[in-house]
């Protein structure tokens, strides 16, 4: 519980437009079943050292921005400066949802050596209308083939704006902690504190960050992570 209680107290969330996380419009519940426009490809490693697999859509991926900007590849370079000899496979999606999460979550997940996933998926949902228990049966599924590999588990957590109505906007909200408490893994609130609804650190679109809040969102992500980490 203090879980949603930390994530509502991160922002009002008024008018912060998430329903487009993902370049995908808002649209409505007959979208929710369509498939995410998504290139499938096998995420590119380059050694057999113990991998961290960042899953997730268009915030993994890098909308909008270089390699370098994207946070998979700030994370390396936090991990490399800090003594972790860990290479961080970027497998973000643009339009990805939950769905399509699970749909290459086997191939993903069987990287050499993976030993840490980093999940960052539902906004897409959001974005769709789709039934927030599917939504949280596809993490769960997902988190259920990591743990299987015995692959630790950093789950990010998402924000639902009031306009969903406020029986959707609890649940939605709730999911994530949910998740994280049955199945007893680590779990980040929401990795766009400090970078939601600044509009300095955003893209023209003001939903994707820029090269100065990917660093901000990276810095999020690599304070939940480092102590799941043995140098």
């Amino acid at each position: 519980m203090h879980y949603t209680i930390r994530i509502f107290s991160v922002l009002s969330f008024t008018v912060f437009a998430l329903f487009s996380f993902g370049c995908t419009p808002s649209i409505g519940p007959a979208a929710a079943n369509r498939p995410a426009e998504r290139t499938l490809k096998t995420p590119e490693t380059v050694s057999s050292r113990p991998k961290i697999i960042a899953f997730g859509d268009s915030l993994t991926a890098g909308f909008g921005l270089s390699e370098k900007e994207s946070y998979p590849y700030l994370l390396q370079e936090k991990l490399k400066a800090d003594g972790f000899d860990f290479e961080v496979i970027n497998a973000g999606v643009s339009g990805d949802t939950s769905l399509g999460g699970l749909e290459r979550a086997d191939w993903v997940l069987d990287q050499e050596n993976a030993q840490v996933l980093i999940l960052e998926l539902g906004a897409n949902d959001l974005s769709r209308g789709a039934p927030v228990a599917k939504m949280k049966s596809n993490l769960d599924q997902i988190i259920r083939k990591a743990k299987a590999r015995n692959l630790k588990v950093l789950l990010c957590g998402m924000l639902a704006p009031p306009t969903m109505g406020a029986d959707y906007q609890r649940q939605f909200v709730a999911a994530f902690p949910d998740l994280a408490a049955q199945h007893k893994i680590e779990f980040l609130p929401f990795l766009l504190e400090n970078v939601a609804r600044q509009k300095e650190l955003n893209q023209a679109d003001g939903i994707h960050p820029n090269a100065e809040g990917a660093r901000i969102m990276a810095d999020n992500i690599y304070k939940a992570l480092r102590p799941m980490l043995k140098a």
